[in-house]
């Protein structure tokens, strides 16, 4: 009990504007006779302080201004060590630093309140500059995919990001480019370009397309879980669709131009990004879009899409798990929208027990032609004992062609899970089978994955 007391003296001090508290060697004086003694212990607090400005040393990574953007405190505010850990973290969320410590530093200058004005050095030591980064994997109804990417995480300072990325596979090959300036005058926002080529041959529809995006947005990260995130942006898109139809030997293909605005709005009240045991999640999206098609057809519509999740601890082993998910178009018909801008289902990311995109309206090949409303639910209880976890889980899910999201028609899929808990999130292996399966849907999906679900 003496020692965690002294422990909170050189916590608790420095938390509230003494950073230079000094807690000197206890002394104690027993008394054999009446069994009682006397507690010392010698204490410098140092003077009461405030934030001052920022100094730096070491690699010039960042400039004291760009630091000052990182910063959560103000100028002028009493000093706090919990604000000084704070920052220390975000430099290091940065990827551009290996390493970096803070320290106070004493200026004699008095403020009016009193308290003497500190300042914080700052000693950063660069971390590598680039980054080179691949994947591969293989997905029913996606193929085999290959993924690689070089990264600057710096080339235009402070913080701004140059990425390139090819994808190579058997049904969708892509290259893109993206500049990412993170801490874009404000802590926690990020500015972001991209552009890129791709082509997509799926069942659904085969597309080829070139993108140019833009957003400003403020997100999650593995190191900072925020509660709120939002973001804002705008597409351009221009995209030659396909719709093959084997039995006739015709392939009717458009050419869609489409100017789009999507913006997101997000409430994070779970206590863990990867592996959620309590709270809740809601997410809504809506994209105004405007289509050119090639044969002189012009739509305007909206595309909407809410989606919410829950975790309950039944017990320390054992949570209750659900998610919804809610989406609608609406201003134009569903013919006349471009396939790669319609809702799907299916698949591990959707309703387990069907193939990616295979859940909703078919043509007469049996080839997905997607819609304009969607309705989906979730259902897990994910036990886990030690390192590992087993999950019995219950999907449900419908794609409608008119606008409204319906319960009518609803199609279930229903398998177990396996995990094994890593220290970044669950490794996850789910299998699942379509309930009342029809003619032509598999009989068993694998999904394999890191992170739970939903």
């Amino acid at each position: 009990e003496v020692e965690a007391a002294e422990a909170s003296v050189s916590l608790r001090l420095p938390e509230n504007g003494y950073p230079f508290v000094e807690v000197g060697q206890r002394d104690i004086l027993l008394d054999d006779r009446d069994h009682k003694g006397d507690y010392t212990l010698p204490l410098e607090s140092g003077p009461k302080a405030s934030f001052g400005g920022i100094r730096t040393a070491g690699d010039p990574v960042f400039d004291a201004g760009h630091i000052e953007v990182i910063q959560r405190f103000d100028r002028g505010d009493l000093y706090d060590s919990r604000q000084v850990d704070d920052l220390r973290q975000a430099l290091i969320a940065t990827s551009l630093l290996s390493t970096v410590a803070i320290e106070p530093v004493r200026t004699g200058t008095v403020a009016a309140d009193g308290t003497e004005t500190v300042d914080l050095l700052v000693r950063q030591s660069e971390g590598p500059r680039r980054q080179l980064a691949a994947s591969a994997g293989y997905g029913t109804g996606e193929g085999v995919k290959l993924t690689g990417s070089w990264t600057h995480r710096n080339l235009f300072p402070p913080e701004g990001a140059l990425t390139v990325e090819g994808v190579a596979g058997t049904q969708q090959q892509s290259l893109s480019t993206a500049f990412r300036r993170s801490n874009a005058g404000q802590r926690d926002r990020v500015f972001a370009l991209g552009a890129s080529v791709a082509r997509q041959d799926f069942e659904a529809y085969n597309a080829q397309t070139v993108s140019l995006t833009g957003s400003l947005s403020r997100a999650s990260t593995p190191i900072f879980q925020k509660k709120w995130t939002w973001s804002i942006g705008g597409e351009l898109t221009a995209s030659r669709e396909t719709r093959f139809n084997p039995a006739d030997g015709e392939r009717p293909r458009s050419t869609y131009f489409i100017v789009a605005a999507p913006g997101q709005l997000g409430y994070d009240g779970s206590d863990s990004l990867l592996d959620p045991t309590r709270g809740f999640r809601v997410t809504g999206r809506l994209s105004p879009e405007a289509q050119k098609r090639n044969n002189g057809g012009y739509d305007g519509y909206a595309r909407m899409l809410l989606e919410g999740s829950a975790y309950y601890p039944v017990m320390d082993s054992l949570v209750l798990a659900g998610r919804a998910r809610v989406g609608s178009i609406v201003g134009a018909t569903r013919d006349t929208i471009a396939p790669s801008r319609r809702y799907y289902a299916g698949g591990g990311g959707s309703v387990r027990g069907f193939g990616f995109q295979q859940l909703g309206p078919k043509d007469a090949n049996g080839d997905p032609v997607g819609g304009r409303s969607l309705t989906e639910f979730a259902l897990e209880a994910r036990y886990r004992f030690g390192d590992y976890g087993i999950v019995p889980f219950f999907d449900a899910g419908r794609v409608g062609q008119g606008s409204t999201p319906s319960l009518s028609g609803m199609r279930y899929g229903a398998g177990i899970g396996g995990r094994y808990y890593t220290n970044f999130g669950p490794m996850r292996i789910d299998i699942a089978t379509p309930i009342n399966r029809r003619k032509g849907e598999s009989k068993i999906a694998l999904y394999i994955s890191i992170g739970q679900a939903f």
